[in-house]
């Protein structure tokens, strides 16, 4: 089978979940990742090796300049439709449907889509909040590559620190299943995506079969807890004492279903 027989669950002490305050407003093209870095020596404590950087992904979206001026969008035919369907800005969605692969879900109020880089969630990740309010006709879209910004910002911080650190780029999504939203990874680097735990044990000696932990999206879900999603300030945190699984690094996108294996959709 495809299990880790010789593997051993790593011994958890306890983490600390310290969000970074101080970072300003970013702006496109902004130094990202020395933005950061200032931020975390100025509040204490700086980056270390063997620390886990969580990132929301509105403020990597503005320094590479994932915005959009709805001013300058022009709803097509299917645009004008689906916002009559769904009772939302025509111009929205279009820059949605510009940025999605398919629409998944169109309804009163709900218009979900597979966003370009493979999410599926509502309005493709484009978002009004936490845009400067100069900008409040512009929206945010998510990064065309996260897993890339995610290692870029990686390489950034080893070449300023010398501190190897995983990075993970946070979003906030919501459960067809449940209410409201939570924490979700859609970049990362330095970290297993995904800890197979198949041929592994549980306390009396049964052989796990089906269990594959999303760790990336446990961490992110965590360090949302202290980094908040409103007026809180806080876009980043360092989670510190993690002791990751001995499994190989994976990109985010690592743990999209495919289709084909999806049953609701």
């Amino acid at each position: 089978m495809d299990g880790n027989l010789s593997q051993r669950p790593p011994r958890q002490e306890g983490i600390r979940i310290i969000p970074i305050p101080g970072i300003p407003l970013v702006r496109p093209g902004d130094d990202l990742a020395a933005l950061i870095i200032e931020a975390a020596d100025t509040a204490g404590p700086s980056l270390q090796s063997g620390d886990i950087l969580v990132i929301a992904q509105k403020i990597v979206s503005k320094a590479e300049g994932r915005l959009l001026r709805l001013a300058d969008v022009r709803p097509g035919e299917d645009a004008l439709r689906l916002a009559q369907e769904t009772g939302k800005d025509a111009r929205v969605v279009q820059a949605v449907l510009d940025d999605s692969r398919a629409v998944v879900r169109a309804r009163e109020g709900v218009l979900i889509v597979e966003q370009s880089s493979g999410w599926v969630c509502a309005h493709g990740g484009l978002d009004h909040s936490n845009v400067a309010p100069e900008e409040d006709e512009t929206v945010a879209l998510l990064p065309a590559d996260a897993d890339a910004s995610a290692a870029a910002l990686r390489g950034r911080i080893l070449e300023e620190t010398g501190a190897t650190v995983a990075v993970l780029i946070s979003d906030s999504h919501g459960r067809p299943w449940k209410m409201g939203t939570v924490g979700v990874c859609i970049g990362c680097a330095g970290l297993p995506a995904l800890w197979d735990q198949r041929g592994l044990t549980d306390l009396f000696g049964y052989e796990l079969v089906a269990s594959e932990e999303c760790i990336i999206d446990e961490l992110c879900a965590a360090a949302t807890l202290v980094m908040g999603q409103s007026s809180e300030g806080r876009p980043a945190a360092i989670i510190r004492g993690y002791s990751r699984p001995d499994a190989a690094d994976a990109p985010a996108r690592s743990i999209q279903r495919p289709a084909e294996k999806d049953l609701f959709r």
